[in-house]
């Protein structure tokens, strides 16, 4: 959030820790350590604001009416508002309602000592658009997992922001310090010398906190409202290799661009060549130009699965992702996960575009130089058949690939042949 607009004369930062998440006498989430780790960054950053700040830290509390006091205040304020909220997300077994568990909740007094969700959403409704981000760090206990399988999603707060990520029971977020997803929001903010757009932190943050199976990601790509749009070619590095395909993930297509996000501007790490409108892809390549490569490859991983989670695993949209991400691969010398990349990414587009298609042929391309550059005998054995069967299945594609990997493969093959290969 940058607001500075004249008569916001105050922002504020709100804290909450609710209670921890056990199982067998193993902490698997630990709110008070994510409060303390987030109270050490200065509020300017947190908030992304210049103007004087109160902050609140609400650690232990037992009564969430006592809670809901300090929400009212905290929604009160003129200016920007940093909702932070970490804890165990419960539910009321006879309305079936979602609370956040705090200090002392049990699960037969849920509706009188827990923090009602709607309360959040009731005392942020009357905000203005723009002011309020909600972040979230919970994990949901096995009363409230099915209701968030019904729904979906949380209940959505019309009026703010919302990023965060709900872990499903008995998987650790932190083991009993700082969780991962809290702590690499933290890191990005200390590390970037201009603070990125929330939605940039939060697909970091998202994509290096090591989440587990089936947690769910706040927000969705439906809620972030991701919208085809146009995409200018990006420059590339020198090509090693004549056969080295251009990948078109970065190119502009007629098909389906990567998602947009309204409001995300390009930061200062986007390149030249980026496409405005908050395309998510010139940060993402600018970040891998730079050497930043973890990075780049976990903010994609972050936005494949949100496209993943709305237009489906084998989507044009998911396969375009699955393209970048290879490219990103290649680019950081990750050979081995970017033909296997390239490989997916190739039989998924031959089943859905057939075998004529340009892009199926570009796909087959890129998972062929790729595996060209593998060194190492092992690895370029086991992916060879995978690739030779698919080249087979691509009787219009240059005869000369189909060749170059039989050949390969049958020098893979002989024995007495070292553990490194020549090209």
């Amino acid at each position: 959030m940058y607001f500075n607009g004249a008569g916001r004369q105050r922002g504020h930062v709100l804290l909450i820790a609710g209670d921890g998440a056990a199982r067998r006498r193993t902490v698997h989430l630990a709110p008070s350590a994510n409060l303390a780790a987030l109270a050490m960054v200065p509020a300017s950053v947190l908030l992304g604001s210049e103007l004087p700040t109160d902050t609140v830290c609400l650690d232990g509390v037992r009564d969430p009416n006592t809670v809901l006091a300090r929400l009212r205040t905290a929604a009160a304020t003129p200016g920007p508002l940093l909702l932070y909220l970490s804890g165990r997300l419960t539910a009321d077994r006879r309305g079936r309602g979602l609370h956040l568990a705090l200090a002392g909740t049990t699960q037969a007094a849920v509706r009188y000592t827990a923090l009602p969700w709607e309360w959040l959403g009731g005392e942020l409704r009357s905000r203005p658009a723009g002011l309020t981000t909600v972040l979230l760090d919970l994990a949901a206990d096995k009363q409230a997992w099915p209701l968030l399988q019904e729904y979906g999603s949380l209940p959505a707060f019309p009026c703010a922001e919302v990023y965060g990520v709900v872990c499903p029971p008995g998987f650790a977020a932190g083991d009993g310090t700082v969780s991962g997803y809290t702590r690499h929001w933290i890191d990005q903010l200390r590390r970037s010398p201009v603070r990125p757009a929330d939605v940039q932190l939060h697909a970091l943050a998202a994509g290096a906190a090591g989440l587990p199976p089936g947690a769910l990601v706040l927000p969705t790509a439906r809620e972030l409202g991701m919208r085809p749009g146009p995409l200018r070619s990006q420059p590339q590095p020198p090509q090693p290799d004549p056969q080295a395909p251009a990948p078109h993930g970065w190119q502009e297509s007629e098909g389906p661009a990567g998602p947009a996000v309204p409001g995300h501007d390009q930061g200062p790490a986007s390149d030249p060549g980026g496409a405005a409108g908050g395309d998510p892809r010139p940060y993402i390549h600018a970040l891998a130009m730079e050497g930043r490569h973890p990075e780049a490859a976990a903010l994609a991983r972050a936005w494949e699965e949100h496209v993943r989670q709305t237009c489906g695993f084998s989507s044009p949209q998911a396969v375009q992702w699955a393209e970048i991400r290879a490219d990103l691969a290649r680019m950081a010398g990750d050979f081995p996960l970017a033909t296997e990349l390239w490989i997916g990414a190739c039989r998924a587009r031959l089943a859905g575009q057939g075998a004529t298609d340009p892009e199926v042929h570009a796909a087959a391309a890129g998972a062929l130089y790729c595996w060209t550059q593998l060194k190492d005998r092992a690895p370029a054995a086991e992916s060879g058949p995978e690739l030779v069967a698919l080249l087979c299945a691509l009787p219009t594609l240059d005869p000369r690939h189909l060749r170059l990997a039989q050949a390969r493969l049958e020098a893979l093959r002989a024995p007495g042949l070292p553990r490194a290969v020549p090209i």
